[in-house]
């Protein structure tokens, strides 16, 4: 049985890189200047995000932009995100199956003037109002 604990104790020993690193963290710089340049070093650089997909804004549609509050551009998630917010905000699902919503006149408008909707048409309904551009 102790060769199976030496095994382990190896598995879980620090790595020699790893000690070189806590070793090289542990020492005292000697200059400000060298700090500076070590804390260079190892951090990236911070990169701008750029939002792609889902997140990126595209134009929409003018009913769509009406329900917005006049945006003229807006990503899908921030839309499903609105949209989630009325119907929470003026009860708008269905008490006994909560996978409907009921519309409401502003809605309506958006989604081709239905009376109920579920809650995974609603992505489907919003295609139409992205306005494709290229």
């Amino acid at each position: 049985m102790s060769r199976v604990f030496r095994g382990y104790r190896a598995l879980l020993a620090p790595t020699k890189s790893a000690a070189a690193a806590a070793a090289a963290a542990a020492a005292p710089s000697k200059s400000t200047a060298t700090k500076k340049s070590a804390a260079a070093a190892v951090k990236p650089k911070d990169k701008p995000v750029r939002a792609t997909g889902i997140l990126k804004a595209a134009p929409v549609s003018p009913a769509l932009s009406e329900f917005l509050g006049g945006v003229p551009e807006a990503s899908r998630t921030d839309v499903v995100k609105k949209i989630w917010d009325h119907i929470k905000l003026h009860n708008l699902q269905n008490p006994t199956n909560k996978k409907e919503i009921f519309c409401d006149e502003k809605l309506k408008t958006i989604f081709d003037g239905k009376e109920k909707v579920g809650f995974l048409e609603i992505g489907k309904l919003l295609s139409r109002h992205f306005v494709k551009s290229g």
